[in-house]
């Protein structure tokens, strides 16, 4: 056993796992490599949801024997039948020797139950290499099984000087051509996208995947009093489905007539669209990962209520003074009390910065 050897090829395995990003939820992005005497077999990934598992792909891949190989993966292989067979049994069925793996799997259903399998068929199984990593590439499978809640992603883009809109509310467009196309990969990896009714007032969007290819979210419209106008593009465009959270001061009218139209409509509160409730209807549908996109008043709510896992903000570099900012009161009135944010990091893309940070 050659400690950086394993973690050279678990870093493999990693970012072919990376490749199923925001295709293969609810399921986990996994990715294995094959090796013998040093040598690379195979490379797999999980490609989308339904399809093949990693392990079997990178079985399947392979152009010669597998007795006496050494199998790397970042998350403990199954052990039950879902959409695909076991990949325990394709495992041992293939000779493979010795199992590498980053993550147990906190799947019930799995959660050390594929590791015995292989222990029991005499297979070397080590756990833990690039655990830290592995959990960091899966953070919303994670999220879900061990704390029974989807991970949220607050998203917004605003100049430096910390706006998103000027005096006037004119925002289109604060950030680049290349920061519009990342926002829309962040859909595209998300199960589900949040804003409020504001801002479908103000901005009338689609909420769709358009600027780049990907799967297009549950679209989720928080909408306490039931304003949203019946000429709504999130309302006319089929291709994506749609919930509108509401409350029990809605127009019973208004509600009967959007159901009618195949609108899902939801009472979650009684004044104000309770957001617990809302996180845990999206539970209950295997919703693991939700992106907030705002505007204002959204964002400020999610974050006093502490259900914010992620922030994600394009910072343009422009200013323009005087405008609205991104967030409202949080009752911090001490520096002491400020929101911590931890694993913060900045990439450029275009003209613009992106700026990433983790608040537990």
């Amino acid at each position: 056993m050659d400690p950086e050897k394993d973690q050279f090829f678990m870093r493999l395995a990693l970012l072919m796992a990376k490749r199923g990003e925001g295709w293969v939820s609810p399921n986990p992005m996994v990715g294995a490599v094959l090796v013998k005497d040093s040598r690379i077999l195979s490379k797999g990934f999980h490609r989308f949801y339904g399809g093949d598992h990693a392990e079997v792909e990178a079985i399947k891949r392979a152009k010669e024997p597998l007795e006496g190989a050494t199998l790397y993966v970042n998350l403990e292989p199954c052990s039950h039948w879902g959409k695909t067979p076991p990949c325990t049994d394709a495992i041992i069925k293939a000779g493979i020797r010795r199992v590498v793996i980053a993550n147990r799997d906190p799947n019930p259903l799995v959660n050390g139950k594929g590791i015995e399998i292989l222990k029991r068929h005499g297979i070397q199984v080590e756990i833990g290499v690039l655990e830290e990593e592995g959990r960091a590439l899966n953070r919303a499978y994670f999220k879900y099984y061990e704390d029974h809640s989807p991970f949220i992603t607050l998203k917004w883009a605003q100049t430096l000087d910390g706006k998103i809109a000027t005096s006037t509310g004119d925002s289109k467009w604060i950030s680049s051509p290349k920061a519009l196309r990342f926002a829309h990969k962040l859909r595209a990896i998300h199960q589900a996208v949040v804003v409020g009714i504001g801002t479908v007032l103000k901005d009338d969007p689609q909420l769709t995947v358009r600027l780049v290819r990907g799967r297009n979210p549950l679209r989720v419209v928080l909408d306490s009093g039931l304003r949203i106008p019946l000429d709504s593009k999130v309302l006319s465009l089929k291709e994506a489905p749609l919930l509108i959270a509401t409350t029990q001061r809605a127009d019973p009218e208004k509600m009967a007539l959007l159901q009618e139209r195949g609108v899902e409509v939801l009472k979650l509160g009684e004044e104000r669209v309770e957001l617990r409730e809302l996180l845990n209807v999206l539970y209950e549908r295997k919703i693991q990962s939700v992106l907030v996109e705002g505007g204002r008043e959204v964002l400020t709510s999610f974050l006093k209520e502490g259900l914010c896992d992620r922030l994600t903000i394009i910072i343009s570099p422009k200013l323009i003074g005087k405008g609205l900012s991104p967030l409202g009161d949080l009752g911090i009135r001490k520096i002491e009390e400020a929101l911590p944010l931890k694993e913060a990091s900045l990439k450029r893309i275009g003209s613009d910065w992106i700026f990433e940070g983790y608040l537990k």
